[in-house]
């Protein structure tokens, strides 16, 4: 065979470049651990605090938690071993389940401290259904996109757009709406702008989604009297401590209680009943409270690492379908860790969203490794394709090309300009 002929070797997305598979990027696991591991040393170092909360075994949290871990692991090595393009055949089946999962989380009785229909509830177990939503979603768009840009029907308004509004509209009547949960309303919508935008989506119709979403944002804080009055207390947070802005400002007295150094791991005062979701939503301020500010610098640090590794794989992903699963991850676990943590710091109104990797619970642990499960199986072709065989390439060049070009960066896999 010609030295520069191009080879057969399996696609992971089924289209685009014939990627040659190597080694991954273990990076990318030892950096996940390594939050994996800090989100169970705060779990553990918290759970006598909240086993006399709750009434529960001082074991209660640590030992769900690691459960979760493990479950979560099983779930990275499925999604890492089974090849992308199954992935992708199965989006109907994964939205599927995922809205019968929304319906059934929808027909169950609310907790009274919790009153939104977002977790399905069995015994003692609970599964929150938006999170099985955003894995779905992820799935399908980034095909939907992927075979778009593929058939160079990317600007067009029947085939792109109307579908996007149509997806838009039901997450925002379902998810924000009825659910109630605003935070991931945003992440959602977050990630699929963002990956329409480096699709290669043309600005004016971007900027027609943004006024639509805006408009529907506006609509649902005006109309909920809760949302009003969180939006206030994000306006001036010390004036309702005892009422509406009391998590917000219990919040803020953990971060600053923890000084340069913390008050170490088995002294938090704020676990003890003062702040509200202290082993999820509020993680973030009890770890504040446990290592200050110089632990606060190295955790930003380790996910500012974590994200770099994300957009390396997406800058070298083989084909479009890789390269939007692995930017759509990086939009939704940033985006998500952005809202948690200015919340915290009262940069941002309040939101019950966790933080990746770190927080309490099963079903945001799960899905979140599920789906970096799919980035460590692309890491395995990333910028080895074959390019086009030429007189000027013998030899071959593993360079990350695709319809032999080099590509100019993660962000804008069509060569097309915007309009």
């Amino acid at each position: 065979m010609d030295r520069g002929a191009r080879r057969s070797v399996s696609v992971p997305g089924g289209v685009g470049s014939q990627p040659r598979r190597h080694r991954p990027d273990y990076w990318l696991v030892v950096l996940m651990g390594l939050l994996l591991t800090i989100g169970i040393v705060v779990v553990y170092a918290i759970s006598p605090a909240l086993a006399v909360e709750k009434n529960v075994s001082s074991n209660y949290y640590l030992m769900r938690q690691l459960i979760a871990v493990a479950l979560g692991t099983v779930m990275f090595v499925v999604t890492a071993r089974v090849p992308l393009a199954h992935w992708r055949k199965w989006y109907m089946v994964l939205l599927g389940v995922a809205a019968l999962a929304t319906l059934i989380a929808l027909a169950m009785p609310v907790n009274p401290q919790y009153p939104a229909h977002r977790w399905i509830r069995m015994g003692g177990l609970s599964f929150q259904s938006v999170e099985l939503l955003k894995f779905a979603l992820l799935i399908w768009f980034a095909g939907f996109l992927a075979y778009r840009i593929n058939n160079q029907t990317i600007a067009d308004t029947n085939k792109t757009l109307k579908p996007m509004l149509i997806a838009l509209g039901v997450i925002g009547v379902i998810v924000a709406g009825i659910q109630s949960d605003l935070g991931s309303t945003g992440v959602i919508v977050a990630m699929m702008g963002v990956l329409a935008f480096v699709s290669g989506l043309p600005m004016k119709r971007i900027l027609l989604i943004g006024g639509v979403i805006a408009i529907g944002l506006t609509i649902a804080v005006v109309s909920t009297p809760y949302r009003r009055e969180r939006l206030a207390t994000f306006m001036h947070p010390a004036s309702n401590c005892l009422s509406t802005g009391y998590q917000v400002c219990q919040a803020l007295i953990a971060v600053g209680s923890g000084g340069m150094v913390g008050l170490g791991l088995g002294h938090s005062v704020q676990a003890y009943g003062y702040l509200p979701e202290a082993e999820n939503d509020s993680i973030f301020a009890i770890y504040a409270e446990k290592f200050g500010f110089v632990g606060v610098a190295a955790l930003l640090i380790l996910f500012a690492a974590f994200f770099s590794r994300l957009k390396n794989i997406a800058d070298k992903a083989p084909d479009n379908f890789s390269r939007l699963i692995v930017v759509g991850i990086l939009v939704w676990l940033s985006t998500q860790a952005f809202i948690n943590i200015g919340a915290m710091l009262g940069l941002l109104p309040l939101k019950g969203i966790t933080l990746p990797l770190i927080s309490y619970g099963g079903s945001s642990v799960l899905f979140v490794m599920a789906a970096l499960g799919l980035v460590f199986q692309i890491s395995h072709y990333t910028g080895y394709t074959i390019p086009e065989s030429s007189d000027n390439q013998r030899g071959g060049s593993y360079e990350n090309r695709r319809d032999g070009r080099r590509l100019r960066g993660a962000y804008h896999p069509t060569a097309g300009s915007r309009s």
